[in-house]
């Protein structure tokens, strides 16, 4: 719910907010999204090293394929539903806030049901580990999507704080699914005992803004966003797939235990790649709203972001090369060995997409759909050749350095079209925040 605050800052966006207010109101939201990636963060890497310590590297491998799919499904959700939400409704009044949340609250939850009885179906038909992963991650993915589409929301009122204890929440609650999980010891029910501790949060949610889903607005959002929703829905999945496909791949060509090496160096980068992940959460919303107020510093704002992640990825990644053989074990057990041959490539694959994610927040915040739909398309694609051309080459470390190639070069596309953008934009201003 938005603040009196939130609202006056919202008001005074016509005539021009005090410079020191701006910055201390962005900076304080910022904040408030660096706490709830914290969060999230804490939580993902906790679920992954449990899970790899719990399993093993096959066991991990299957219960990765499962976590992958769930991105796919992920971003096809956030480009129909909350995508659209924090471009045109991040700072708007309360009840146009309300209004909207509504409605993709209920359009994220639509595509949770649908999407997971598909995968309840494809699971059954798998059978063993895999399709019980599959059939699980069916019936959770409800909740999941809920939850996320509630963060979303949070931040395009610049509420981040309710995020933020919404993520809490979650974390508290997976502490003692995972425990019970542990004493299960399959692959279903670690994806369960992620999963429900998702719907506790995503009810807590519910609680928290006082606005009840709306699936039968699902179609008229789908209607009004479609502009943007349908182009974010392919710009999305896009990215989600070429993962998936990558990972399919690689699991075909080396084996599925190569899907798990991968996915125990990426938890080594966690903190950054949970950052990379929930970034429209925070950026776009202060983009949009940096566009407003003042457009000419929306490129340096861009800059600023995505080369203090790059940076940031770089110095974490450095770090990691200097951990002892016996810490690490102690962290992802029989997965370090392996894992730890990928730090550098998966480092660079990191700080690419940082400096890249900068470029991408710029877009989003100018409504540059088309644009940032042909750089995805175009990276997802040199994801994926390299991925694989890598993996055929080299194996699991050819796939790494493969995919750390694509990631550094598609990011130079995002910042030319970034400045294509910016360029139009000044010529002819493009009104992209609705208030109805």
């Amino acid at each position: 719910m938005t603040t009196e605050g939130e609202k006056a800052t919202v008001a005074a966006a016509a005539t021009g907010p005090a410079p020191k207010t701006a910055k201390r109101a962005m900076v304080g939201r910022l904040s408030w999204g660096l706490a709830d990636q914290a969060a999230s963060s804490m939580s993902n890497f906790a679920v992954g090293i449990y899970v790899a310590r719990s399993l093993g590297p096959a066991a991990f491998g299957a219960f990765s394929l499962a976590w992958v799919t769930y991105g796919v499904v992920l971003n096809v959700s956030r480009g129909l539903a909350t995508d659209p939400l924090v471009v045109r409704f991040s700072g708007v009044p309360e009840a146009a806030w309300r209004s909207a949340v509504a409605r993709s609250s209920g359009t994220a939850l639509g595509v949770g049901t649908s999407i997971g009885a598909a995968c309840v179906l494809v699971g059954l038909a798998l059978g063993g580990s895999v399709g019980a992963a599959f059939a699980v991650l069916g019936v959770v993915l409800p909740g999941l999507l809920l939850q996320d589409a509630w963060r979303f929301a949070f931040f395009a009122a610049g509420t981040g704080q309710k995020a933020f204890v919404n993520d809490l929440v979650w974390g508290v609650a997976l502490v003692p699914a995972l425990v019970v999980a542990a004493h299960v010891g399959t692959v279903a029910a670690f994806v369960l005992a992620w999963g429900a501790s998702a719907a506790v949060a995503a009810g807590y949610g519910w609680l928290q803004s006082g606005i009840r889903p709306d699936l039968g607005g699902a179609r008229g959002w789908l209607r009004e966003q479609r502009d943007l929703g349908y182009r974010y829905l392919v710009e999305n999945v896009s990215l989600s797939g070429a993962s998936q496909l990558r990972a399919y791949g690689l699991g075909a060509i080396v084996g599925v235990s190569a899907v798990g090496t991968v996915r125990g160096a990426e938890l080594l980068l966690g903190p950054f790649l949970a950052v990379l992940m929930g970034l429209s959460l925070v950026t776009v919303t202060e983009a949009a709203r940096v566009l407003r107020r003042a457009p000419h510093r929306l490129g340096t704002f861009c800059l600023l972001l995505g080369g203090g992640q790059a940076v940031g990825a770089l110095l974490w990644g450095g770090a990691l090369l200097l951990v002892p053989d016996r810490l690490g074990d102690l962290v992802l057990g029989g997965v370090w060995h392996s894992a730890s041959q990928l730090i550098v490539p998966v480092t660079l694959s990191v700080a690419g997409a940082g400096l890249g994610t900068g470029a991408a927040a710029g877009l989003r915040a100018l409504g540059a759909a088309r644009r940032s739909l042909r750089c995805q398309l175009f990276a997802s694609a040199c994801y994926v050749s390299g991925g694989l051309g890598g993996a055929a080459v080299g194996g699991t470390v050819g796939s790494a350095w493969g995919v750390a190639a694509a990631t550094v070069g598609s990011s130079t596309v995002w910042w030319l079209e970034l400045r294509s953008a910016l360029r139009a934009h000044h010529q002819e201003p493009i009104r992209e925040v609705r208030t109805s």
